[in-house]
């Protein structure tokens, strides 16, 4: 088969819709369900991404993507009991696959509402019992073990968009697309990613720990495929924070540090200990969380707040917020380009981040640097533009 018809483009109005190959098969097989456009671009985009992880890490990665960019993204490191709990699988075994779909999608709950899944490896049993309890659109592997098969094809009334991929798939090395009635061809984005874009240390501070190289490499591979301007920050093998698509450098890091904050304030104690209404679902109780981390709510959002809760829940103060996210701490940085003034370093300071991947090349490097000196950050110039659109 080398095209596939869609319901649709973008948008209903925008049919006739459909992928096609102009060089032969597509290296696509449909499982279950029936794709859509978006779904395909975040399918595509999302396989390149865990691919690209797995074997720059050697480690099962998994991601979470909406709408052509990673909400999270993650290898297989084992989890703590609080991230267990934060990202309610403690009543789960799990494998590396779920593992890593676990923390991918726990980087931002809200945001990966409705995602598009996508595993570098075979999709076990674990990965898709998990799968099967949260709002998903669809997902993408080089393979399923029977048993999980059966398991995602009940998911959404047998609905859900099930994909296979050829691992071995190789495209062209140009690409090319239409816009506006004109061509645009390129070369494709097929750099590597791994620890040579750090051996440029400009900072005082030379030290970038194995844990680092990991989480500086998992960032930049994930800024591949996000659309661009864009900051991601890491930890513990996964995405915690992305700021995707902003105009501005800064609006970018202070967008993925609020990510990155909400992500850590979920694992303290009084989230962790947080008393829902039992019949209340999954997609409602992730958004009760993050209005908890709202300062001022409406007296109807409040209201409504309130009743996904058995008793009214003890609220943060900013002296208490302010105490915990400070110990936050070994957090990674990396940015698709360059950052042209020291603030992005100073507010990505409050949110932890010891170490740093950018391409370098402002004409205020010298200011940026020296902000990282100030505190003890250590920083690579990778000379790696990221850009994605």
């Amino acid at each position: 088969m080398n095209e596939l018809i869609l319901r649709y483009g973008c948008n209903p109005h925008q049919a006739p819709a459909r992928i096609f190959s102009p060089d032969g098969e597509l290296p696509l097989t449909v499982l279950n369900g029936t794709p859509g456009y978006i779904n395909l671009l975040d399918a595509l985009n999302s396989w390149q991404l865990v691919k690209e992880l797995q074997e720059q890490l050697g480690m099962v990665a998994a991601t979470s993507f909406k709408h052509v960019s990673p909400a999270g993204a993650a290898v297989a490191v084992p989890l703590t009991k609080e991230l267990k709990k934060a990202y309610f699988v403690d009543d789960m075994e799990l494998s590396d696959a779920a593992t890593a779909y676990a923390r991918a999608r726990g980087a931002d709950r809200v945001s990966s509402f409705g995602d598009w899944a996508a595993f570098s490896s075979t999709v076990d049993k674990s990965a898709a019992m998990l799968l099967k309890r949260e709002v998903s659109d669809g997902v993408i592997a080089p393979d399923y073990d029977p048993e999980a098969l059966e398991i995602l094809k009940t998911k959404k009334g047998g609905k859900f968009a099930i994909l296979q991929i050829d691992k071995n798939y190789s495209p062209s090395g140009a690409e090319v697309r239409d816009v506006y009635g004109i061509c645009f061809e390129q070369k494709r984005n097929d750099i590597t990613l791994d620890r040579s874009t750090l051996e440029n240390v400009v900072s005082e501070n030379k030290d970038f720990p194995e844990s680092a190289v990991r989480d500086l490499i998992l960032a930049q591979v994930t800024l591949k495929y996000t659309q661009s301007n864009s900051v991601c920050f890491a930890s513990g093998g996964q995405v915690i924070g992305v700021g995707a698509g902003q105009q501005s450098r800064i609006h970018c890091t202070r967008l993925a540090a609020s990510k990155a904050d909400r992500w850590f304030l979920r694992q303290h104690n009084k989230v962790l200990n947080l008393q829902f209404n039992e019949k209340i679902t999954r997609p409602v109780r992730d958004n009760a969380i993050d209005q908890y981390f709202e300062e001022n709510l409406t007296p109807a959002e409040m209201y409504v707040f309130q009743s996904n809760f058995k008793s009214d829940p003890e609220w943060f103060s900013k002296d208490e917020r302010r105490e915990w996210l400070n110990l936050m701490d070994g957090v990674s940085l990396a940015s698709d380009a360059f950052f042209p003034f020291r603030d992005n370093i100073d507010r990505a300071q409050q949110s932890g981040v010891k170490y740093i991947a950018q391409p370098g090349g402002s004409v205020r490097d010298d200011a940026v640097i020296e902000a990282c000196n100030e505190y003890g950050m250590s920083m690579a110039f990778s000379s790696v533009r990221l850009f994605h659109h």
